[in-house]
């Protein structure tokens, strides 16, 4: 955990999806306008591109060196490709879902570059991390020269719906890239943008104007990224912090599924075939193809007339692909196909798609999101939510923004002018003020694995068991230290348990951690329970044989679990710490 103390630099990583960058702001410029935050200007070298966020992509070399990220790595990527030098160079790109699709996360798991390689994944994010925070130590010492390590307060972000094994990886990554981890803040990234918007004029004055969310305002913060969707539900206290009143929730319904309607709808002009192979030999063409594309995404209206086109420029070797494949060009094949007449056409090597078209390129996320939001707003706990706060990158999709609107006319919606920037900023801002969200509402029943004496008028009969000294116990058992729904004030400790040795030589303690998507469990074979870690309790004195004991209570501080224990005789804590992995 890092140091609650006032740094003299907040700096902060938004490791993406699609996009990632970095942000700081100094205290003196925080304490004047918390709104002051610097961000970097990136340049992708084909087509002129500007953006405060760079790709998510990794170039490392053959012999597994790093090489260059983001932009330069696609670029540099393209460039090999064009050359015909790409073979074993390891290319990755947007691969941190992998983190939340993976549910047996540990240290050792790899993940496939473009050409079907296998990397160690920490070794990837690791590297990505430490990219970021160097070009960030450079982009500051520019502003001052003297600063040191110790006065950075590292802020990175995850999104909320993450377990804790993809929270503990990240954290792990980010120390194997040399940031210390009593310097590291993990920030939930709802939390981050809720934290920018905090600032933000977003209510309207009895007089007129504008001004920031007023104590007692409800309102959902909708993330929508490149990969997730991430929602919580947030009430302004007396003292401008944050309440969380829902638990954190949402899906794998980000942007990258409306790219992935856009390869099916290609696939299914040119053929699975022609396009795979597309895919495979043209990795230049392909990086510029799906670069265009993540700019016209962002334009197709909602309510866009028939006539009214969405033009992509066809790369020769996608309608070379084609010919291979089908003996017939891609203008042919549109033409030929009577449920492509008056949405698609092809004029040159321009495709065109009519904005109906374009717009169902969106439907399958869009209505995810919507089903997911009118249930979430059923919620009795979301009750008095006035305002829909839309950032993220996906957040500035017009057709997204459209479909919320006539999902919820009743409720306001509010797109911050820079939605796609709001969790970076907000990560700095959150660095300053680590102590701005109070509470949350806990996603899961946690709970340990243990043993108690069996009693038959209690216990299930298929538990039991007897120890080696004739006790008849009762194994598998679910203690519960907090439950589902579930208000914990971050930073304090929940409910004390207490646990004894079973064995008098016994120099630690081991604990199961255990998740339950129930309120209840019993035992932690129940339906709906996982086991998502352990911790051990180091009690090196064992003269008291097994008339000693020590209390467990758990802790969420920030977006992270703890553990604290104490020696119940002597008062003296105990060194416990968990591990997802």
């Amino acid at each position: 955990m890092a140091s609650i103390e006032k740094h003299l630099l907040v700096a902060a990583i938004d490791f993406g999806t699609t996009y990632s960058g970095y942000a700081f702001s100094f205290l003196h410029d925080y304490q004047r306008d918390p709104l002051k935050i610097s961000a970097n200007n990136w340049t992708a070298g084909s087509g002129g591109l500007i953006s405060l966020k760079t790709s998510t992509c990794v170039l490392f070399k053959p012999n597994g060196d790093f090489h260059s990220f983001g932009f330069e790595a696609e670029d540099k990527y393209s460039d090999l490709s064009l050359d015909r030098e790409q073979e074993g160079w390891y290319y990755f790109r947007r691969f941190k879902m992998k983190l939340y699709e993976n549910k047996c996360l540990n240290r050792s798991f790899k993940i496939e570059d473009d050409q079907g390689h296998t990397m160690a994944a920490i070794k990837v994010f690791t590297a990505v991390i430490k990219y970021l925070k160097d070009q960030m130590l450079t982009s500051c010492k520019n502003q001052m020269t003297d600063i040191k390590a110790t006065d950075i307060l590292w802020v990175l972000t995850v999104p909320a719906i993450w377990s804790d094994a993809s929270k503990q990886f990240m954290r792990e990554a980010a120390e194997a890239a040399g940031i210390q981890g009593n310097h590291l803040l993990i920030a939930l990234e709802p939390e981050a943008a809720s934290m920018y918007c905090k600032y933000l004029p977003l209510e309207r004055k009895g007089e007129g104007g504008l001004k920031t969310f007023t104590a007692g305002s409800k309102y959902l913060v909708l993330d929508a990224g490149g990969g997730t969707i991430d929602i919580t539900v947030h009430e302004v206290q007396r003292d401008g912090s944050l309440k969380e009143i829902h638990k954190a929730n949402g899906g794998d319904w980000g942007g990258t599924k409306v790219d992935h309607a856009f390869q099916v709808l290609l696939s299914g002009i040119i053929g699975n075939g022609a396009f795979h192979s597309f895919m495979e030999k043209n990795k230049a063409d392909m990086v510029e193809f799906f670069r265009d594309f993540e700019v016209k995404k962002r334009t197709i209206k909602p309510n866009a007339s028939s006539d009214e086109k969405v033009t992509f420029k066809v790369p020769s070797t996608m309608n070379d692909a084609c010919k291979d494949e089908n003996s017939n060009d891609i203008a042919t094949i549109v033409k030929s196909k009577q449920h492509f007449k008056g949405n698609l056409s092809v004029v040159g090597d321009k495709l065109r798609v009519s904005g109906d078209r374009a717009k169902e390129l969106f439907k399958d996320p869009v209505k995810h999101i919507v089903a997911h939001l009118k249930k979430l707003l059923d919620e009795p706990s979301a009750r008095g939510v006035k305002s829909i706060l839309m950032v993220g990158g996906f957040s500035e999709s017009l057709v997204l923004q459209d479909a919320i609107k006539k999902g919820f006319p009743n409720l306001r919606m509010i797109v911050p002018q820079d939605a796609g920037l709001a969790v970076l900023k907000g990560a700095v801002i959150f660095g300053h003020e680590p102590r701005a969200i109070t509470s949350r509402v806990c996603k899961y029943t946690y709970g340990v694995n243990c043993t108690k004496i069996f009693d038959a008028e209690k216990h299930d009969p298929s538990h039991r068991y007897t120890t080696s000294d004739g006790q008849v116990r009762c194994r598998n058992i679910f203690d519960i230290h907090v439950r589902i729904g579930d208000c914990v004030d971050i930073g304090q400790p929940q409910t004390v348990k207490s646990y004894r040795p079973t064995n008098p030589d016994q120099t630690a303690m081991s604990f199961e951690v255990y998740v339950s998507t129930e309120t209840d469990p019993d035992y932690v074979t129940d339906p709906g329970c996982t086991k998502i870690g352990i911790f051990k309790i180091a009690m090196p004195d064992t003269s008291k044989g097994l008339k000693r004991s020590v209390s467990v209570q758990m802790t969420f501080s920030n977006a992270e679990l703890e553990v604290e224990a104490a020696d119940k005789d002597t008062g003296e804590k105990v060194t416990a710490a968990f591990d997802f992995l």
